[in-house]
């Protein structure tokens, strides 16, 4: 029995790591983002890391700190009834429900819609998301190999194709930085970017994922907790450095694309652009395979992870038929279209993170603050009021005309820092004093 990770090992884990966070969103929104920020990117990309590589290293680092075996573990320090729910409500929106079926949409959009006429593209998606899924499911079959596909296949491959485009679009650059910020990033850069990042729901991830990487850890023969910890978070260094490097790279590239290019509806169109500008025909051919590849290895750890979860949450489940749910799900559901899963799933995704986010704070400074009950139930109570508003608010336009809604709407609005998305914070920080005070109470 060994006692810690080789080097090599720890390298491993933390490209798995990288892969399983690093599907096409965080592919797309830097381009975006450099394209917005212009001559401001800069700072935009400092805001961008803060969130969307911070919080989700905090994440992985409060589930190694806490010893827990995974988010489930964690949220019993709430209570074990809030444990399920919220472990059900997380996995299932980052799983089969939201994140898997936007994956396989993705994918298609981006990798195959530059080939296909718009009278194939419907029977092609419903093809293309069996095929995906299906694969997705192959891979996951044997958690004990994640690390192998994902850290030793996937992931390398994924970065020599992306970095060949990467490195051409630094040598050769389509223009400079010298051009107008848009928007929000004319006058708050640092703030737009924070919030881009906020988005990535990277965080939410960082507790999906943390399953994973403890699984992989084991499996390579390391039992004692602590020594886990410590690896799990070395880990999480690795990836975010990684993860830091390419968010630079991508929005730089976003702004000089402006050289040549319009601003775009989205980073997708503009990566696409660029790499069409470099490599001609075969630019589609290879963002294609670096998109699909993205999504695929992202897919498979968000499957292997909710087969996993719910599976330590209810034994009587099997692992075998949680990963076919879980797959089945998204490939009906990747049809249905991208805009309507988003519109169902914000107000949803805006309820669980700032759950997601209070549960991190307090793993990450339980070594000084403790794990008390009183804490964690305090805190996230406090912070689940003003969660509940935030979610009614991002209800689909149409459903907002009732009366109770407007009421909710109206006290969202009287949250301090509501107009940021952060009105959950000032309520989490008072239930965090009164836990404090509750538990200095009842230990004297």
């Amino acid at each position: 029995m060994k006692t810690r990770l080789t080097g090599r090992e720890t390298g491993f884990i933390g490209a798995m790591l990288f892969g399983l966070f690093f599907g096409a969103g965080n592919l797309i929104f830097p381009i975006y983002l450099g394209q917005q920020a212009g001559a401001h990117v800069g700072t935009a990309i400092i805001g961008l890391l803060i969130t969307g590589i911070g919080l989700p290293l905090l994440g992985v680092m409060g589930i190694g700190l806490t010893r827990s075996a995974g988010v489930f573990e964690l949220a019993t320090k709430v209570s074990r009834p809030y444990a399920y729910l919220f472990t059900f409500v997380l996995y299932l929106t980052l799983g089969p429900f939201f994140a898997m079926p936007r994956l396989a949409t993705t994918a298609f959009q981006i990798g195959l819609v530059p080939f296909l006429n718009r009278s194939q593209q419907s029977l092609a998606l419903f093809a293309f998301s069996v095929a995906f899924f299906g694969l997705t499911w192959l891979l996951a079959r044997n958690p004990g190999k994640i690390m192998t596909y994902i850290g030793k296949w996937l992931t390398p491959l994924f970065l020599i194709l992306l970095g060949s485009l990467m490195l051409v679009a630094l040598i050769k650059p389509l223009g400079n930085f010298q051009v107008a910020a848009r928007g929000a990033y004319q006058s708050q850069p640092l703030l737009a970017g924070f919030t881009e990042g906020y988005n990535t729901m990277d965080a939410l991830a960082s507790l999906a994922f943390g399953i994973v990487v403890i699984d992989a850890i084991k499996a390579l023969g390391v039992s004692e907790p602590g020594q886990i910890a410590k690896d799990t978070i070395k880990a999480g260094i690795i990836c975010v450095v990684l993860m830091g490097v390419l968010y630079s790279v991508l929005a730089l590239m976003g702004t000089m694309s402006l050289g040549r290019f319009a601003p775009a509806a989205n980073g997708g169109i503009t990566l696409a652009q660029i790499a069409n500008a470099y490599f001609g025909s075969f630019g589609n051919i290879l963002l294609a395979l670096i998109v699909i590849i993205a999504c695929l290895k992202t897919a498979v750890g968000l499957t292997s992870a909710f087969g996993d979860t719910l599976q330590a949450m209810v034994p009587t489940f099997s692992y075998r038929w949680l990963i076919v749910f879980a797959c089945a799900i998204p490939a009906i559901l990747a049809n249905i279209g991208l805009t309507q899963l988003i519109t169902y799933s914000t107000p949803i995704l805006m309820l669980l993170y700032p759950l997601a986010i209070v549960l991190i704070g307090l793993a990450c400074l339980s070594p000084w603050l403790g794990t008390s009950r009183w804490l964690y139930a305090m805190t996230t109570a406090w912070t689940m009021i003003p969660a509940i508003l935030a979610g009614l608010n991002a209800l689909p336009a149409g459903w907002q005309q009732t009366g109770w809604l407007h009421v909710c709407q109206q006290l969202n609005a009287a949250l301090p820092l509501a107009e940021l998305g952060l009105g959950w914070t000032v309520p989490a920080l008072i239930g965090l004093l009164i836990g404090l005070l509750g538990q200095h109470v009842t230990h004297h």
